[in-house]
């Protein structure tokens, strides 16, 4: 069993990283299954054994990541001390595996609308559970009496969610500001919206 896993695995990650690739280059609905098997070096009948369809490659492509994004998320929530620096963590987290993961979050949100409705409805349902226990942090905060209340956690949440959504756009690595540094800036912009009295 374990040998199967080892010799399989590497061929499920190479369809992976080949549609990732060819999305990325040509867009998710200019390409073709053949050319994500030629690619990958293997036959159409080797991508069936591990994903039913196109669109179930370019789910994959972007559930990794928010299965690796909510593994890290409950470490935070789950963890002991002050909620804020349990907030602050999960909030500079999310940036920072976003930026490490760029090509796949871009290639997702850019390609998503043509989803099939069962699957952007599973997606979507992927990503709320997510932003729930973001929520869940937050409200933890207002209940304590540590972060303002007068806003809903819920509203927060979007907000946030809705600048690390739009890192793909402008952000580079290359560029002035690392991955971990621009989840540092996010995370205390957070944080500091909802210091009580922050409004005066």
């Amino acid at each position: 069993m374990a040998r199967s896993t080892t010799v399989e695995e590497p061929v499920r990650q190479r369809l992976l990283a080949e549609a990732t690739r060819l999305f990325a280059e040509r867009g998710f609905e200019s390409t073709s299954v053949q050319e994500i098997v030629a690619a990958a070096g293997v036959t159409k009948g080797a991508m069936y054994h591990y994903f039913d369809s196109k669109d179930d490659l370019l789910h994959e492509i972007y559930a990794r990541v928010l299965r690796l994004q909510m593994e890290r998320l409950n470490r935070f929530a789950d963890a002991e001390g002050p909620v804020a620096g349990r907030l602050h963590g999960a909030a500079v987290d999310v940036v920072v595996t976003t930026v490490d993961n760029l090509d796949d979050s871009k290639i997702f949100f850019q390609s998503m609308h043509q989803l099939s409705p069962e699957t952007y409805k599973s997606v979507r349902a992927e990503r709320r559970r997510y932003h729930e226990r973001f929520r869940d942090l937050v409200a933890e905060g207002q209940r304590a009496g540590v972060f303002r209340d007068d806003i809903p956690a819920e509203m927060v949440v979007d907000f946030f969610f809705g600048s690390v959504h739009h890192l793909g756009t402008w952000y580079h690595p290359e560029g002035p500001l690392s991955g971990p540094e621009v989840g540092r800036h996010f995370a205390d912009l957070l944080l500091s919206s909802l210091r009580p009295g922050v409004d005066g």
